[in-house]
């Protein structure tokens, strides 16, 4: 088991990061640098499951975590990812009990899922296919993104589904299907987001967020507010935030 599900399951932060370039060294930094999980972006950026396979290999024999940020809810990708070694899948806009249902079903092999079987990386191309086909099921992690406004009217009902290990709130598109997008301090933005942490505390599902600034006093702010899925800033943000701290100079 992957220690973002273990940390997970004893109500402990996990502290991820996310990946926009896609890129297997960018990757490979990060997954050394003692972050619980990386988000691998395959919806809002180029990775395709050809460049996710190589990111794969270069955060192997680390002890982080792959997680693919899926297009959709998309069972196919699901299984090619997951087939490549990825520990887990995080799904995005889940607005019905439906979605969260299938989230997890395509995730898992039969009989808690449909996910197929075959002897792919995943398996060391066969000789671990026992052992992995045993495990997977209670090892793999499913992340639902709750990030529409539908999302949060329906979170007492998405977060009744069995197998969702933690619920994730996308707040840069949740802003947005409330026509304010951006506007993440907006009263009704901060309450759309309580709403869904009160339901994960409920349903006791780890609640999940995006911090983006690079800024650790903010996610420990989240930590305290009772987050415990946390992606921390984007590898784009690390690296301007890096050239920018460097071109202080300037002002000396």
């Amino acid at each position: 088991m992957g220690r973002t599900k273990d940390k997970l399951r004893r109500g402990e932060p996990v502290l991820g990061g996310w990946t926009m370039t896609g890129h297997p060294a960018v990757a490979e930094i990060m997954a050394e640098s003692g972050l619980d999980f990386i988000g691998v972006d395959m919806e809002h950026a180029p990775t395709n499951v050809e460049r996710f396979y190589h990111i794969a290999l270069a955060a192997k024999g680390t002890d982080c975590d792959l997680l693919a940020r899926l297009p959709s809810c998309d069972p196919v990708m699901a299984k090619q990812v997951l087939d490549m070694g990825a520990a887990g899948i995080i799904v995005p806009s889940v607005n019905t009990p439906a979605e969260a249902a299938q989230a997890v079903a395509m995730a898992k092999f039969p009989p808690e899922g449909f996910r197929g079987a075959s002897l792919c990386r995943a398996t060391g191309f066969g000789p671990r296919f026992d052992a992995y086909f045993k495990n997977h099921n209670d090892n793999v992690v499913v992340v639902v993104m709750l990030e529409h406004i539908n999302g949060v009217r329906a979170a007492e009902a998405i977060l009744a589904t069995p197998g969702i290990d933690a619920a994730f709130i996308g707040p840069y598109d949740l802003s947005a299907s409330m026509n304010l997008a951006g506007q993440l301090s907006h009263p009704d933005v901060q309450a759309a987001q309580q709403t869904i942490l009160d339901a994960c505390r409920r349903h006791k599902v780890p609640a999940g967020i995006h911090v983006v600034p690079v800024d650790a006093s903010e996610v420990r702010r989240r930590i305290e507010q009772g987050f415990r899925f946390i992606a921390c800033s984007i590898d784009t943000a690390f690296i301007r935030e890096g050239c920018r701290q460097m071109l202080k100079a300037r002002e000396e």
